[in-house]
């Protein structure tokens, strides 16, 4: 006599999920209510506070320094999108074409950068763009091209620019790992057909495979967009917002607002706004790009 499985308990999908749900509610859940809560206070980290309701959202609203941080951080948002997953996905064609050679060692060499950490890859950067003893500059007078050499970190006409060239460097490798995983579960026979049909390498990644990853594409955009929105390490190493205010973004402007002008309860507030900016954007970018599904 065969004996039938009982299906499993409700409690039992509860044990194997609680771990889980524990953790990201104590690191995502419980920051985002405690930071409501205290942004309803004016608290400067003293024993007292005070409640004042919605009058830091308010504040919030009139700030022009935070909406031109905004604005610095929509610059970046747009030029990191743009760069980190545009040279991701053309250096994924370029390792999955018959070509090149040496293709572990160049995917190994463009992931490296992502195990790094930012302060490093900042202070690395601010060592190469210094304008008397950089790297950069250096080559420059070697060369004899001393009407290239400028204070790289200290105009505010490309502060932006030049911020954002060691952001998107780093993390091209993150987006090319992603790529590449969603170009390896393409079945060999279409891309074998193409071949028959006369298809070269770039022919072949524009019109078949980037179709057939397009949902892996419009992930890694707001991937980006979502994680550029916090950029933090990088601007403060770098330019620490200078010159002027010319490069502060929204957690650059949030912690110095907190711990600097230590007013803690409208830092909280300005968390919760660049919450709320990141999911307009990340939702923007979601409608820009389409629900148009590839098979």
């Amino acid at each position: 006599m065969r004996r039938t499985l009982s299906p499993p308990k409700w409690y039992v999908f509860v044990l194997f999920l609680a771990p889980i749900l524990i953790i990201y509610f104590l690191n995502v859940v419980a920051p985002i209510l405690i930071s409501v809560y205290y942004s309803l206070f004016n608290w400067t980290g003293g024993l007292n506070k005070s409640f004042v309701g919605f009058e830091n959202y308010i504040n919030l609203a009139k700030d022009t320094e935070f909406w031109q941080s905004a604005y610095n951080n929509l610059i970046i948002v747009i030029m990191c999108t743009v760069g980190q997953v545009g040279f991701a996905l053309i250096i994924s064609f370029l390792l999955i074409s018959r070509t090149l050679r040496l293709k572990e060692f160049h995917r190994t060499v463009v992931f490296f950068p992502v195990t790094v950490s930012a302060l490093v890859i900042g202070f690395i950067w601010s060592l190469m763009y210094n304008k008397d003893y950089g790297l950069i500059n250096f080559f420059f007078r070697l060369f004899g091209l001393e009407k290239f050499i400028i204070p790289w970190l200290d105009n505010p006409s490309y502060v932006l620019i030049t911020a954002s060239i060691p952001v998107v460097l780093q993390y091209i490798g993150l987006y090319m790992i992603m790529f590449m995983g969603a170009i390896k579960s393409i079945p060999e026979e279409i891309l074998e057909c193409a071949e028959l049909d006369g298809c070269n390498d770039w022919q072949r990644s524009l019109h078949i495979t980037l179709p057939m990853i397009y949902d892996t594409f419009k992930v890694a955009v707001m991937v980006c967009v979502s994680g550029t929105m916090k950029i933090f390490d990088h601007i403060l190493v770098l330019t620490n917002g200078g010159p002027g205010k010319s490069s502060q973004v929204l957690a650059l402007y949030g912690y110095k607002m907190s711990f600097d002008r230590m007013k803690l309860s409208y830092g909280m507030t300005i968390s919760i706004g660049i919450l709320l900016l990141s999911m307009v954007i990340t939702l923007g970018s979601r409608k820009l790009l389409g629900g148009k599904q590839y098979e």
